[in-house]
């Protein structure tokens, strides 16, 4: 994504025009760090404010970009890719966002012409934990057809400071399971049990309240996604689980036996 003749997406003598689908949180995110370095036009169903460095623009002008970053949810993918199939240009590339990587992969191989470029990509952070800023924060690029994932890891590595990991989907999708699956899940349990203590506290629970505060107010359809699109994440859940009852049940029987 680097300007001029070495530019793998772009017009040669110009930066690559960046279309933004999906103008939510992550998609303001987005905006805020690429949007303010190379040219943007942005489009949602149901825009809001407008958004500093983004020109809102139709569809088909934002699909008709060198680069078209998917910042819509999985359920919302499938309907996006034909949306856009018509408009995509040839050479173009095309990136995802999803907190999930198997489905996603799948969904743009079937539904993305053949004439453009596809990387999944997963920003393993989102608008909490970004807000000190974007240095040395972990991003997955998955590559689905073409050869742009490496120049795309040497630009979000040298323009943002991001640490570009290269993976497969499968690959992403095992580790997520449990970096993000049980993550996820530990925090949405302790959401329940509030009120908790925030006065008498030790270090180690102040962090995992850090954990839950960067997590408490991602969308709804992210922790799904998480925990029901991610093809790992049910053998996860479950040894979480049977673990969890194996301890339980120990800890009753061990307090019985003092009685």
């Amino acid at each position: 994504m680097s300007q001029g003749s070495k530019n793998p997406v772009g017009r040669k003598g110009g930066p690559p025009r960046i279309g933004l689908i999906g103008l939510g949180a992550f998609g303001r995110l987005i905006a805020a760090h690429v949007g303010a370095r190379l040219p943007m036009l942005g489009y949602d169903p149901a825009p809001k404010e407008p958004i500093k460095s983004v020109a809102f623009a139709s569809l088909a002008d934002v699909a008709g970009c060198d680069v078209v970053i998917l910042a819509v949810p999985v359920p919302a993918l499938r309907d996006t890719c034909r949306a856009i199939r018509p408009h995509l240009r040839p050479g173009a590339l095309v990136i995802d966002v999803c907190s999930v990587k198997v489905l996603p992969a799948q969904i743009m191989r079937e539904e993305l012409p053949e004439h453009v470029d596809i990387i999944g990509t997963h920003p393993m952070f989102g608008p909490q934990s970004a807000r000190g800023g974007v240095k040395g924060l972990k991003i997955v690029l998955c590559p689905i057809r073409g050869r742009l994932h490496r120049p795309l890891a040497g630009w979000l590595r040298k323009t943002l400071a991001l640490d570009a990991l290269i993976a497969t989907p499968e690959q992403h999708d095992r580790d997520a399971a449990m970096v993000q699956g049980l993550v996820h899940l530990i925090a949405k349990v302790l959401v329940e049990m509030e009120p908790l203590p925030r006065t008498i506290t030790t270090v180690s629970f102040d962090l995992l309240m850090r954990v839950v505060e960067m997590v408490r107010y991602d969308a709804p359809e992210v922790f799904y996604a998480i925990e029901r699109m991610n093809p790992y994440a049910p053998d996860v859940r479950r040894k979480f689980f049977g673990l969890a009852a194996e301890l339980a049940e120990q800890l009753e029987q061990n307090g019985e036996s003092r009685v």
